[in-house]
């Protein structure tokens, strides 16, 4: 999302636009209320769903640039008129825009976003954090070793060094979801002790996720047991993680299925405001 809206400011630096937004919906539809799409003379920034509706919302965009007289709001059925079977009913508000309102825009473009603690640089890691840039989260991640983090990161993605790696845990953003995978499993230990214990005084970890297999999570529960963990604190985490039916093991691939999860457990992305 801070990709296209920086898109939309660099484009807007040069030329006017109409500002596409889906302002309600019923039934079946494509995108959610709060999605937007900015229309340029020669080019479009973002989605409103794709397809005949875009199409349709494109050229009434176009036309509004070159005629401000035009109606500002459309409503669409999304059935055989538009060669769409949603079924549903979406209205699309169309509002002109030039740099000057890029104060306004950055308010209200900006998304709701979930804070996310990632803990390990490794190749999972590395490949994690390449696909929740893209996605409506605040990342920070966290390393116990120097020179852990590339020189370039997403934007959303804020990098800590943290020895012991377990300190960070009490200074995550409440709220925060955490998932779990340095470069040791006494290190992966220690870190989720550290969100149990701060479970159990705050409960402000919606998700604790460990990387591993199940049997190193019987390891765990065992030694999290011996030092005192109920079987209720440990049912918070989830290990393994990821949306399940994926078995290929390939970093990207296991990046791809826990930020699946990840935005289910989250909701993230469920709304654009």
């Amino acid at each position: 999302m801070q990709r296209l809206t920086a898109l939309l400011f660099s484009q807007l630096a040069h030329s006017n636009a109409i500002l596409v937004r889906v302002q309600a919906t019923r039934g079946s539809v494509p995108r959610e209320p709060g999605a937007w799409m900015a229309v340029f003379e020669d080019s479009a920034v973002a989605t409103v769903g794709g397809g005949r509706l875009e199409l349709d919302a494109i050229a009434h965009a176009r036309a509004l640039l070159r005629n401000p007289a035009l109606e500002r709001e459309q409503r669409y059925a999304l059935g055989p008129s538009l060669g769409q079977c949603c079924g549903g009913h979406v209205t699309l508000s169309f509002t002109p825009v030039s740099a000057a309102d890029r104060p306004a825009l950055e308010i209200q473009l900006r998304p709701s976003t979930v804070p996310v603690a990632l803990f390990g640089s490794g190749h999972v890691g590395a490949a994690l954090v390449q696909v929740l840039g893209l996605l409506p989260v605040d990342l920070t991640w966290i390393d116990s070793r120097d020179q852990a983090f590339p020189g370039d990161v997403p934007a959303n993605v804020h990098c800590e060094h943290s020895n012991p790696v377990q300190g960070a845990v009490a200074h995550l953003t409440p709220g925060s979801s955490v998932l779990v995978m340095s470069f040791s499993h006494a290190e992966d230990l220690d870190i989720v002790q550290a969100c149990l214990l701060r479970q159990r005084v705050q409960g402000d970890l919606p998700f604790v996720g460990l990387i591993g297999s199940t049997t190193k999570w019987a390891t765990f529960r065992h030694r999290l047991e011996a030092k005192g963990f109920s079987a209720q604190e440990l049912a918070h985490v989830t290990c393994p993680i990821g949306v399940a039916g994926i078995y290929d093991k390939r970093p990207e691939v296991i990046a791809v299925a826990v930020a699946a999860q990840l935005m289910q457990v989250t909701g993230a992305g469920s709304s654009a405001h």
